[in-house]
């Protein structure tokens, strides 16, 4: 089995890529090691698969179509596809909204169309997110529910590309799963997240910024938890049933809703330090609460998340020392 990552150097990606790599597959990794967070992080995830004679890796944009046919094209015995690559958070969606455009609709649609020349390929597996239920006051969030009306622009591609997704399962039999990613958190995380600001905050003695006035709940995904969702579900492939798309839709959260204020204060404990709180109102995009549901996801695959907070905190926290030696 060879199996396409992209954004290889990205959080999960880098976490999918090192599980396969130890499962004995062998990986091509994608990757544009863009500057949207500090590219020293990327090329340290990076440095540990590219010692893998089962990994081989090629910088490139998704969205450049003649890199990733060239890329396809030299490796045409691709059995299954993993796409994590995309601009992500939804702040920053609001500031450079062509950014998503480019990276999660175009790359999407360059690297469909690319891989309708593979002949082998069994499984297209898509990184949507939680961002896809908007607003929705009904919790936990099930696969069931309606949503069509996504409150931040990232939510609106995420959304974008599973229709794009459902349209190409449709129209060239291409089995696709797309994942709903519930805020995965863990050691190699993305600087702009929860997880890493406020540790390096409280650990440099800087306030934190708190939305809602801290009156919010999310669901944290352990980064292990997650992989094992997005690789667990890889060998089944949704067939098409009575001339519906071989199309199938997947929570990966960890099926509780944590208070915000619970999650910081574990971190205070972690690094022993009190956090200075700066308290905000709601941001324009966010929502207050997520909570997944994920009854189909052990049903179909055994997804079953076995990481809470205190213990994935911990593990976070311990990785942040050593990495920037604090």
């Amino acid at each position: 089995m060879t199996i396409l990552v992209t954004g290889a150097a990205g959080f999960i990606g880098f976490h999918v890529v090192k599980t396969l790599i130890q499962m004995g597959e062998n990986v091509v990794g994608v990757d544009n090691l863009n500057d949207y967070y500090d590219v020293a992080l990327k090329n340290s995830r990076l440095s540990q698969l590219t010692v893998s004679p089962h990994f081989s890796f090629y910088k490139a944009d998704i969205a450049d179509q003649k890199s990733i046919e060239s890329i396809i094209l030299d490796n045409n015995d691709l059995t299954s596809v993993i796409h994590l690559a995309a601009q992500a958070g939804v702040r920053y969606s609001q500031t450079n909204p062509y950014s998503y455009e480019h990276a999660n609709l175009r790359g999407l649609l360059v690297l469909l169309e690319s891989m309708r020349s593979l002949r082998r390929l069994q499984h297209f597996i898509f990184a949507s997110s939680s961002s896809v239920y908007g607003s929705l006051t009904k919790l936990p969030y099930s696969i069931k529910d309606t949503t069509d009306k996504p409150i931040s622009f990232y939510g609106a591609t995420k959304k974008g590309g599973e229709a794009i997704c459902h349209s190409y399962a449709h129209l060239y039999s291409i089995p696709v799963t797309c994942l709903r990613f519930f805020t995965v958190y863990g050691p190699w995380g993305r600087p702009d997240m929860a997880a890493h600001l406020f540790t390096k905050n409280i650990l440099s003695g800087e306030a934190i910024d708190v939305f809602n006035h801290g009156e919010m709940r999310r669901d944290f995904t352990y980064i292990d938890d997650c992989v094992a969702g997005v690789l667990g579900c890889i060998d089944g492939a949704p067939a098409s049933i009575k001339g519906a798309a071989p199309f199938a839709v997947f929570n990966i959260g960890n099926s509780r809703s944590e208070k915000l204020l619970d999650f910081i204060n574990i971190i205070e404990d972690k690094v022993g330090s009190k956090a200075i709180i700066n308290y905000l109102p709601m941001q324009d995009g966010d929502v207050r609460e997520t909570y997944a549901d994920i009854d189909e996801s052990k049903q179909a695959f055994g997804f079953d998340p076995k990481t809470n907070i205190d213990e994935g905190l911990g593990k976070f926290v311990r990785w942040y020392r050593e990495y920037y030696e604090i």
